[in-house]
């Protein structure tokens, strides 16, 4: 076994490898861009080397820079965690090439499922069932167009170097393709280089379900049982679980066969993932289930099929590397209770998901059992819970990675268990004021459907109107919240006098009682509240106070400002009609142009920034007003990309 580890990735990933790493007697190392110089993984390592600035391409992405790291560590072996250079044959050769050990897939491994077109044809021969569509090498659009017209619609248009839900779109009719078609191939271009598609059948009630495979040196290839992942949104994985909810014995066996069948057909070595999309419309079936793609790394989903199995898969990848044998036979890999993964984003689900960037002044997660207090909520439920993040509070966001910046996984004994463990969790995180989707997490984990596991890719764009909708802080809530400001008064001053606390002479009333009831804003609207004859401090962990006339409650994973005065940046939304900048980012469509008419919901800008295109749409029907960006241009957050004039 080596001696030696440098992680070629940030964040959670890194922090996660390291853990074993730790755990093995393995010395770690970091390397990092000048935006992720105070970050977390960067202080865990036993060694860090600066590789660069932030951007991904002049830092993580600089094959020549990691392994001039790795050299002058004398690091023995490099982890490539999952994104960035994972995937990437040349660099797992350039690693073996330098003397090190890659703890990876083969590089030929890596070339035969790197290209989701010629992976089909793959598996075809190796007998694996794949989805019908379109995968030559007329990339004319006339050909695509022709393609999708004879296949019907729906159909999906995937990158054919894509990953991670980059790079693709889903086409309803004939007359969206082209304009589809064209945003799938920025995409594709900007985050692999490779604007290439293919086409596949669009498979309605579709769902998601995916075989974790391990094989090593000598030939055997194990699975460790399915995975569902269908809980999407714009083919983002929201929520997984192990196993899939409705798998059946016959249909299981049938599908991890395949899977290993694929992976032997590619002398598979280490952790990789088996894609399948199920038809789901009359519960799964061996017969309705087809090969997607493979990922030739680990997933970030790995941790529930850890809980449900007791493996460690990043030890499993060690010992792979270093040419031991899979650990375990393919009869002694158990399957024990649920596990449930959620992604915990900085994003904000009110505002179309867009991320959300900056420092983290506030920042707690569930407590875990066996937890001290020290990073607990008080008065939360301790859970069965692991929690995997990169961050920590006073950490940064940056606008240059991925937006995800925890994952909190549950393991029970059943899936109704797990469901109700992680929705708690969920509405127990403390975010601020930086945006988060847990309060949405929360929602999907409690929702009818998805408790009775009727879940299918399209859950979220089905629900969504109902999974978003505005939260209203609850009276318990508001009066708690209110103490706090009370309790943070000028002075320490007596609040019921109408002199020295400003909430007396809101109270104050001539020949007559004082009024207990308060005006205050939460969120900038109006609330009316009934104060207690008393402050009290009870439930004061779930509040950060802004100042002594503000504070910030938290409640079913949503954050609410609670204030004695309006506050306008907080009230304000887009009813004045212009789109703003989220984020800085660069412009890649501006598909309006300034005196043309659009309607509510229509894309006016589209903006790509943290990997991810940003489509900036009309608020309400009207006029383009102005359009104040170009295509090509770098922006700034908050700059006014565009007005829109209600008609």
């Amino acid at each position: 076994m080596f001696k030696s580890v440098l992680v070629a990735n940030r964040g959670e990933i890194a922090c996660r490898v390291f853990r074993t790493a730790r755990r093995m007697g393995i010395r770690t190392i970091a390397v990092y861009s000048e935006a992720d110089a105070d970050a977390l993984f960067v202080r865990e390592a036993d060694e860090a080397v600066l590789l660069g600035p932030a951007p991904a391409r002049e830092s993580y992405l600089d094959q020549d820079k990691v392994l001039a790291a790795a050299k002058a560590t004398g690091a023995e072996a490099i982890h490539p965690g999952y994104g960035f250079l994972s995937e990437n044959a040349d660099f797992a050769e350039a690693v073996q090439a330098a003397g090190l050990v890659w703890i990876g897939a083969p590089a030929a491994s890596i070339r035969a499922m790197g290209l989701k077109d010629a992976a089909k044809k793959l598996m075809v021969e190796a007998g694996v069932p794949v989805t019908p569509g379109y995968m030559d090498d007329d990339q004319s659009e006339a050909r695509l167009k022709a393609e999708a017209d004879a296949i019907g619609y729906p159909v999906l248009i995937k990158a054919v170097a894509g990953g991670g839900g980059k790079g693709m779109r889903r086409v309803d009719a004939a007359d969206a393709f082209l304009d589809a078609l064209s945003s799938c191939r920025r995409e594709a271009a900007s985050s692999f280089g490779d604007d290439r598609v293919l086409i596949e059948k669009y498979i309605l009630s579709p769902r998601h379900i995916e075989v974790q495979v391990f094989g090593d040196r000598h030939g055997t290839v194990v699975h460790l049982n399915e995975r569902d992942c269908s809980l999407q949104r714009r083919h983002q994985k929201v929520i997984e679980e192990a196993p899939a909810p409705g798998m059946d014995a016959p249909t299981r066996a049938a599908i991890t066969d395949a899977a290993v069948r694929a992976a032997k057909a590619v002398n598979y070595v280490g952790a990789g993932t088996i894609e399948f999309i199920a038809d789901a419309s009359e519960g799964l079936r061996a017969d309705r289930i087809w090969f997607m793609e493979m990922n030739t790394r680990l997933q970030v989903e790995h941790p529930v099929t850890e809980m449900i199995t007791g493996v460690d898969l990043v030890e499993w990848q060690f010992r792979a590397a270093a040419g031991e044998p899979v650990p375990l036979a393919q009869a002694d890999i158990p399957l024990n209770g649920w596990a449930m993964e959620a992604r915990l984003y900085a994003e904000d689900p009110a505002n179309g998901f867009l991320p959300s960037i900056g420092r983290l002044d506030h920042f707690i997660l569930p407590r875990r059992a066996g937890e001290g207090d020290r990073e607990a909520v008080e008065g939360a439920a301790a859970h069965s819970i692991r929690i995997d993040t990169g961050v920590e509070q006073g950490g940064e966001v940056s606008q240059f990675y991925d937006p995800m910046i925890a994952k909190l996984i549950v393991h029970a004994a059943t899936r109704e268990e797990a469901a109700a463990e992680l929705a708690d969790a969920c509405g127990q995180v403390e975010v601020w004021p930086v945006r988060t989707n847990a309060g949405f997490l929360k929602r999907c984990l409690e929702h009818p459907r998805f408790v009775a596991g009727d879940v299918d890719t399209g859950f979220i764009g089905a629900e969504e109107e109902e999974l978003i909708s505005s939260q209203a802080l609850s009276e318990d809530g508001l009066r708690s919240a209110v103490d706090i400001i009370r309790l943070a008064d000028e002075m320490g001053a007596d609040w019921r006098s109408p002199w020295t606390s400003f909430f007396g002479p809101m109270g104050f009333r001539m020949n007559d009682v004082p009024s207990l009831h308060q005006r205050v804003y939460v969120d900038g609207q109006p609330r009316s509240v009934r104060l207690s004859e008393e402050a009290s401090s009870q439930g004061r962990p779930r509040y950060l106070e802004l100042d002594p006339r503000a504070a910030v409650h938290f409640e079913r994973g949503y954050p609410f400002v609670v204030s004695t005065r309006m506050d306008l940046k907080a009230a304000s939304s887009t009813s004045d009609g212009a789109l703003r900048a989220p984020m800085p980012g660069k412009i890649v469509a501006a598909p309006v142009k300034t005196g043309e008419a659009v309607a509510r919901g229509q894309p006016v800008i589209v903006l790509e920034a943290m990997k991810m295109e940003h489509a900036l749409t009309a608020p309400f029907d009207g006029v383009a007003a102005e359009i104040n960006a170009a295509v090509g241009d770098q922006v700034p957050a908050d700059a006014v990309l565009a007005l829109v004039k209600a008609e």
